[in-house]
């Protein structure tokens, strides 16, 4: 027997509500199937968060001045770039500088360019709804913090990143998403060869500690903004 209409549209809807229901149910921390990917940025988290029980030990002036040079420089990559040039085309500039911006944002340890515009085009596609990314109806902890280590998740909810063929056509984003996780270790390696412990754990540790606190305001207020 064939379906109306508003009857095949009825069982679709169904189908997508079990499919989400199937989702949370899925995302419980100890039920969940971990990706490599998953596990390695968990670890890091931790590693870095463990870290930052050494910086008040390894205090000196010129490592604070190290954290706040890094962190505005960071923290203009990521809105500037990563967010009004990249995400949304706010506005244009010559191609040495976009590339410039979008490295000084790939300092500031939130991912390669591509990965974090895709996340960030879904967010506002589907905003506030169960589609969203981090969205709000997964709870407290998960759009504040777990959402970041559950990339099939992601996948599940807003499919692959399709959204940024405007990015991945270019080389050197490409370049980035390849070796993201070798420009960080570089990085860090820099910061312990000229200044030491202090170094690392203010520039680059401390850092990235403001650097979450920063995302979770900023994503806050942008969806504030958006209501």
């Amino acid at each position: 027997m064939s379906l109306s209409a508003s009857e095949k549209e009825e069982n679709n809807k169904k189908m997508a509500a079990d499919k989400a229901e199937m989702g949370r149910k899925k995302r419980a921390m100890w039920e969940r199937k971990w990706k490599r990917l998953d596990i390695v940025k968990a670890f890091a988290s931790l590693f870095v968060h463990f870290l930052c029980l050494l910086a008040p030990f390894n205090f000196t002036w010129p490592a604070l001045r190290v954290a706040l040079i890094v962190y505005t420089v960071g923290g203009l990559g990521i809105t500037v770039s990563y967010h009004r040039n990249l995400a949304h085309r706010s506005f244009k500039v010559p191609k040495w500088l976009e590339y410039f911006f979008a490295y000084c944002g790939l300092l500031a340890i939130q991912g390669d360019p591509i990965d974090w515009v895709s996340t960030h085009r879904y967010h506002h596609q589907f905003t506030d709804s169960d589609r969203d990314p981090h969205s709000p109806n997964e709870g407290f902890w998960f759009s504040h913090l777990l959402w970041l280590f559950d990339t099939g998740y992601l996948v599940e909810k807003c499919g692959r990143r399709t959204n940024v063929e405007d990015l991945k056509r270019q080389w050197y984003y490409k370049f980035l998403q390849r070796t993201v996780l070798y420009h960080i270790l570089t990085f860090g390696f820099l910061l312990y060869y000229f200044g030491g412990l202090s170094f690392l754990t203010w520039g680059m540790v401390i850092f990235y500690i403001l650097s979450l606190l920063f995302l979770k305001n900023f994503l806050q207020k942008h969806k504030n903004s958006y209501k």
